[in-house]
């Protein structure tokens, strides 16, 4: 998972203060100032979501405007996982 973090530009794994993630750990990738993608770390199975915050600066500390879940359970080697986040960066 470490080359789809890196590739897509993802953030540092941080803890979520937002009650959002139930406390998990999360990373970003900003799609535009107010839209982003999150991974959600639980345990070892990642969760992608699609959300919107009013900035950079409320992701992990508040409740986003819109979030919605993309992929549960990502997995790169499958592709449909793979083509649902590239086309986040087309």
């Amino acid at each position: 998972m470490t080359n789809v973090f890196l590739y897509y530009d993802f953030s540092p794994f941080f803890k979520d203060e937002s009650g959002v993630f139930n406390g998990n750990e999360i990373c970003y990738s900003e799609l535009n100032p107010e839209h982003f993608l999150i991974f959600e770390k639980n345990n070892k199975n990642y969760n992608l979501y699609i959300s919107k915050y009013n900035s950079k600066k409320e992701v992990g500390k508040n409740k986003p405007v819109i979030l919605e879940t993309v992929i549960e359970n990502y997995d790169k080697s499958i592709p449909d996982h793979r083509v649902a986040i590239r086309r986040y960066f087309e």
